[in-house]
């Protein structure tokens, strides 16, 4: 599983050298998918439930699942990307939002929160403490900043299965839910509006944006829980 997390990470880090303005969302995609193969590794989302993509381009007020197309990003926008990879039978998944050239202050403060509010949520996976310690760690740093969690989406369990449980929310009250235990392996993903938490899915199925037209953000790593503390398997 490590593995798998490993070429998460790395096809992350080449995605950030090539988000530039003029780009295309579906040049991006190529490029991850052609790295992915190239580790001999599988896309885990495309084709998963119809997904039409390696990578989830979710551009300004999407908020996640967006479908790389020919728009060219452009100065000021904000782009969130999210992979995930099927190696050796395990799965890796992680998320970045990046910005495209200089961004508005608001936007830096969003990004800053949401990647903030991640670190906050794995300090709290560590073995004795419950699931809902997590979540409320996340919800607390996000809405001390002036910033909304999107309630209709969470983390998940993760492993021999792209999706397994437990469910892990980024809002809720501490002390609640399962113990979390060594062995675990989780996607901790805070979803952040700058506006309302509240969502709307478009047309196409999949890309779900703020109900309120506000920018999102979405910053995830998948951990292993272990008994001296947790990994993040997809941090290079």
């Amino acid at each position: 599983m490590a593995e798998a997390c490993r070429i998460v990470a790395e096809v992350l880090d080449g995605i950030k050298q090539l988000v530039t303005s003029g780009i295309t969302t579906i040049e991006l995609d190529e490029f991850a998918e052609s790295f992915i193969k190239k580790k001999g590794a599988r896309p885990a989302f495309k084709g998963y439930k119809g997904y039409p993509a390696t990578v989830c381009t979710s551009l300004n007020e999407q908020v996640v699942h967006g479908i790389p197309s020919q728009v060219k990003l452009k100065e000021g926008d904000i782009l969130s990307l999210d992979i995930g990879v099927y190696y050796k039978g395990f799965y890796g998944d992680a998320a970045i939002t990046l910005p495209v050239g200089g961004i508005s202050d608001e936007a830096k403060k969003l990004l800053f929160a949401t990647e903030d509010a991640l670190q906050i949520g794995i300090e709290k996976a560590i073995t004795g403490n419950k699931l809902s310690d997590i979540s409320a760690a996340i919800q607390n740093c996000v809405e001390s900043k002036g910033f909304s969690v999107v309630r209709d989406l969470v983390g998940h369990g993760i492993g021999r299965a792209l999706h397994e449980e437990p469910q892990v929310p980024n809002f809720g009250r501490p002390g609640q839910g399962p113990e979390i235990r060594e062995g675990m392996t989780l996607a901790i993903e805070p979803m952040v509006n700058a506006g309302g938490w509240e969502v709307i899915l478009l047309d196409d199925g999949w890309t779900t944006v703020t109900k309120d037209k506000s920018l999102s953000a979405h910053f995830e790593h998948t951990i292993a829980v272990t008994k001296n503390g947790n990994i993040i398997l997809t941090k290079l």
